[in-house]
């Protein structure tokens, strides 16, 4: 079973993400999810095993992805900042996009 991270954690990196982190999340929806020209993402949760967003299409039909973090489980708050930016890095790569320092 995934580690459940309490709500603090929850609504800090979640606020983070959705407030600071847009372009982030539509690039990793792009790079992860079905739909390769999202209009909208938005990170919904996340657990020791992944993340999740509910991501919005040009029709405006929205979705769920689920992306498991690329170095594996985690159970600890600080290892999920280094799982979102090697999950931001995997993204980049996969699309082609130069990542920006860190």
């Amino acid at each position: 079973m995934a580690h459940t991270f309490d709500d603090e954690t929850l609504a800090g990196v979640l606020g983070h993400m959705n407030s600071d982190h847009t372009d982030d999340n539509i690039l990793i929806a792009r790079a992860f999810g079905a739909d390769p020209a999202p209009v909208s993402a938005t990170m919904t949760g996340f657990d020791g095993d992944g993340g999740d967003w509910a991501v919005t299409s040009a029709e405006g039909a929205t979705t769920t992805l689920r992306v498991p973090w690329p170095g594996g489980p985690i159970t600890e708050r600080r290892e999920v900042r280094r799982e979102v930016v090697a999950l931001y890095d995997a993204a980049c790569a996969r699309l082609g996009v130069e990542p920006r320092p860190h």
